[in-house]
């Protein structure tokens, strides 16, 4: 398929797991892609391994919580490609495990500084490059915890949560613009990331499956499974859809 033909995309937080998954479907859709991550080592060991599927990839390092940063990757992307459709705020982080109650506030500063603040600035960054293009979208990567907590990480589902309101405030002012906005939210994604939510064996290869008793279809999700769901996104198949969220998760319960 070749549904992004002529579009760039940007993708933060896109050089392993999720991230990594979605600036490879875009790329295989057709889109040119703009990955990032913090550290230079990540970002030129992805952009090598997409290279070789012959896509058309651009990498950069960017620390989202850095303005600087942010600045760099958006500059970069106009510079290479000239023109931005595509936005995907992936980049998040928690680095904590335990009760909510037992969260400093060093931890949740960082935790929103990363997940909600950059997430919001990078977008609203971003949209004078994506009005002046037809039919750009942004794609939010939220998650399952944003509508049922997961105890271990409480303040990250919080986070989560907010990404929830943050992509329907953004719906008229982005409408207005020409821009549409959506969120995904994976469920239990069989990433390095979200490793202590669903196996401690270290012997599991990435090509299995795992069981997984705590959704209906009773196994751990892909991230290309949630790169599916940002292709079509983004795509002009979507284009009646807005301010939505689409729940990847195996019939996980997502209900505020």
């Amino acid at each position: 398929m070749a549904r992004l033909a002529g579009k760039v995309a940007c993708v933060t937080g896109s050089t392993d797991g999720i991230g990594f998954a979605i600036a490879r479907r875009l790329a295989r859709e057709g889109a040119r892609v703009v990955i990032s991550s913090r550290k230079q080592e990540n970002v030129e060991k992805a952009v090598d391994e997409l290279k070789k599927e012959k896509f058309d990839i651009y990498g950069t390092v960017c620390h989202v919580s850095k303005s600087d940063d942010r600045k760099r990757l958006l500059d970069e992307t106009i510079k290479k490609y000239g023109k931005l459709d595509i936005l995907v705020s992936n980049a998040g982080i928690s680095p904590t495990v335990g009760s909510i109650l037992e969260t400093t506030e060093s931890a949740w500063d960082k935790i929103f500084d990363i997940n909600v603040k950059s997430a919001f600035f990078l977008i609203q960054e971003a949209i004078p490059y994506l009005e002046a293009q037809k039919n750009s979208s942004i794609i939010i990567i939220s998650s399952i915890t944003g509508y049922t907590p997961f105890d271990p990480i409480g303040a990250y589902s919080v986070s989560k949560t907010a990404l929830l309101g943050l992509t329907k405030a953004l719906v008229n002012p982005c409408i207005e613009r020409g821009i549409r906005i959506n969120a995904i939210a994976p469920g239990i994604i069989k990433t390095k990331f979200s490793r202590l939510l669903w196996n401690n064996d270290n012997s599991v290869k990435e090509s299995e499956d795992v069981s997984f008793s705590g959704c209906p279809i009773g196994r751990v999700g892909t991230p290309d499974e949630c790169a599916n769901v940002v292709a079509f996104l983004a795509s002009d198949d979507a284009s009646y859809i807005t301010g939505e969220t689409i729940v990847v998760a195996g019939g996980m319960t997502s209900h505020l």
